[in-house]
């Protein structure tokens, strides 16, 4: 009866044990993805001034997108290069980009928003 329970023991832990070894394949490309990320975040976050208000130009108009686009251009800034500060300093946990578009050439034309970050 021993050997019984101790064989179902080990068939439990490999089972247990085989989503994390699928995991562990990809934990070095991940990691490497979140630092990249965050220092192309860091560097390009005060791309987000013109992007926006170019963006908010377009559809609101010229002097909106001087005033209320330029404002908001700002604190995108700071947001996209904060975020990848902190990717960079915690690259070590991967986790999904806190900013979407995650890096501000993905897609030009669309708004920067801030999220959560989940764990990958």
């Amino acid at each position: 009866m021993k050997k019984m329970i101790r064989a179902l023991f080990i068939v439990l832990a490999l089972f247990l044990a085989a989503p994390n070894l699928a995991l562990a394949d990809q934990y070095p490309d991940k990691v490497v993805e979140k630092l990249g990320n965050g220092i192309a975040n860091a560097v390009t976050g005060v791309v987000e001034i013109p992007k926006t208000i170019t963006i908010v130009g377009n559809r609101d108009g010229v002097i909106h997108g001087m005033t209320a686009g330029l404002l908001t251009g700002i604190a995108n800034a700071v947001g996209r290069s904060l975020s990848g500060a902190f990717d960079i300093a915690t690259f070590l946990v991967p986790t999904t980009p806190f900013v979407k578009p995650a890096n501000i050439w993905d897609d030009f034309n669309r708004e920067t928003t801030f999220g959560e970050a989940h764990m990958r």
